[in-house]
């Protein structure tokens, strides 16, 4: 039997393509335009003239340089988060006694404490340190930041592992690591996934930390870079959007191949 046609969702989809669509065609259309056909013609009229000389200006100026510390900077946290957080958690779902409990909570600790509220002490430990105005100095905190909520989706997906599972690993002989490596971290996979992106989310589109912790543009990232497109006597909108385009691939291409990965580790299912 045919079915008719559900016009009430074609025209709900038809609205929702437009309230994503309208704000992207504004974005990559001003990209492509010199500022004067921008401010001349508005946002949303045909450009007179098609040019991607806002890119390679982004990149001539320095934004190329803020791409690359960012992309260390983010590389950096990811590595630091994977070598911590995988056995902290499996020590915490498998270990006895107290101790890995109470080492749990104290991750659950962090979360209630924000950035905003530690930056000054952050501030003065990372200038003792001798850290102030290097990458390593942003590393590190963002890193930190990072760890209670990786450890507390890595632990719940690592919890969805049958115990079942590792009785068997025990019988055949296993020990703690073999079954850390050949059992947990490939039943982990949606978990580590989702911290993997959250991870590098956080560390690509950090502000306060490089804001405070570093002064030089040899240390400078993406999200610094773009706040300096304005200035006392305006905004550059077309270079600013073209550099926002230019920030924005990488987290894109992240999420593309992760993103089934991230909903499964963050509804829980990670471990399955």
């Amino acid at each position: 039997m045919r079915q008719r046609p559900n016009y009430i969702a074609g025209l709900g989809s038809l609205v929702w393509l437009l309230l994503v669509g309208l704000p992207l065609y504004v974005l990559l259309l001003a990209t492509v335009r010199t500022r004067a056909d921008y401010s001349t013609t508005g946002p949303l009229g045909p450009p007179a003239e098609w040019t991607f000389q806002n890119y390679l200006t982004d990149l001539s100026n320095g934004f190329g340089q803020d791409f690359l510390n960012t992309l260390a900077v983010t590389a950096s946290v990811v590595a630091i988060v994977l070598l911590v957080v995988p056995p902290l958690a499996y020590a915490i779902v498998r270990a006895r006694g107290r101790a890995p409990s109470w080492v749990f909570r104290l991750f659950l600790l962090g979360l209630a404490i924000p950035a905003q509220a530690v930056i000054v002490p952050m501030f003065y430990l990372i200038s003792k340190a001798g850290l102030y105005d290097h990458l390593i100095g942003v590393i590190l905190p963002t890193a930190a930041f990072c760890l209670p909520v990786c450890t507390l989706v890595l632990t719940g997906a690592m919890r969805d592992i049958s115990p079942e599972l590792y009785e068997a690993m025990a019988m055949d002989g296993a020990s703690p690591a073999r079954v850390f490596r050949q059992l947990v971290l490939p039943l982990s996979k949606g978990g580590i996934s989702s911290v993997v992106v959250f991870a590098a989310l956080q560390a690509w589109n950090g502000f306060l930390f490089p804001l405070i912790l570093t002064q030089s543009d040899s240390t400078k990232v993406v999200t610094l870079g773009l706040y300096e497109f304005q200035t006392e006597h305006g905004v550059d909108v077309p270079g600013l959007l073209s550099a926002v385009v230019l920030s924005t691939l990488p987290v894109f291409v992240v999420y593309l191949f992760a993103r089934r990965a991230l909903v499964q580790g963050l509804t829980g299912v990670g471990g399955k």
